[in-house]
This record gives structure tokens, sequence and C-alpha cells, in this order.
């Protein structure tokens, strides 16, 4: 089993940052890849970004630019850096891995964007 913690949430106006965290922990190995997705209240789970093991990166189109993940394997880890937040960032978000066909959840941080 797989255990994800995320820590990084917050309140932040617009045009603010904030940096997300996320630490894996329990049966980790070949844990690939991590990523964070979001969820706004009456709206789908959206991926806003992953990372393979090998570096590669996907991004939502919408926080393309603004939004910048990294992650660390031999740590367990993986960041996501949010800059210039806009209202519509508003979501719960999650941290997320893949393991041998089994996808793991976080619980979520609260991200808010409001003046």
């Amino acid at each position: 089993q797989v255990h994800l913690v995320e820590s990084g949430g917050g309140l932040v106006q617009p045009g603010g940052s904030l940096r997300l965290s996320c630490a894996a922990s329990g049966s980790i190995s070949s844990i690939n890849p991590m990523g964070w997705y979001r969820q706004a209240p009456g709206q789908e789970r959206e991926l806003v970004a992953r990372i393979t093991i090998s570096g590669g990166t996907v991004y939502a189109d919408s926080v393309r630019g603004r939004f910048t993940i990294s992650g660390d394997y031999a740590k367990n880890a993986v960041w996501l850096q949010m800059n210039s937040l806009k209202p519509e960032d508003t979501a719960v978000y999650y941290c997320n891995t893949q393991q041998w066909g089994n996808s793991f959840w976080g619980r979520g941080t609260q991200v808010t964007v409001s003046s």
C-alpha cells in the first residue's frame, strides 16, 4: 500500500503563489508517475500535472506556464509550484501515483484563490 500526504494548501490572493508538497510512504517501490489532480465543487477531478521517473512532464493547458511540477523519486516526493494563481484554480488538490496498475491518492489539500 502506498500512502500519500499533501501539504501546502491555503488561501491566497489572485496573482499570488503557493507550493504544494506530497510525500509517499509505505510500499513505494516502482511508483511512477507522480502527479497532481484537482477537483472543484461540482466538477470532475482533472489532471493538473504529472512527472515520470525519467523527468517527463505533462501539464493541463489551463496551468501550463504558471505551474511547475518537480519530483525526487529517490525521496519519493513531488512538488507543485503554483504562480499567478487565478480564482478558477480554487479546488482541492490531490497527489496521485501509480504502481503496477493501481492508483493511489492522498486526502487532498484545499487551495482557495480569492481577494
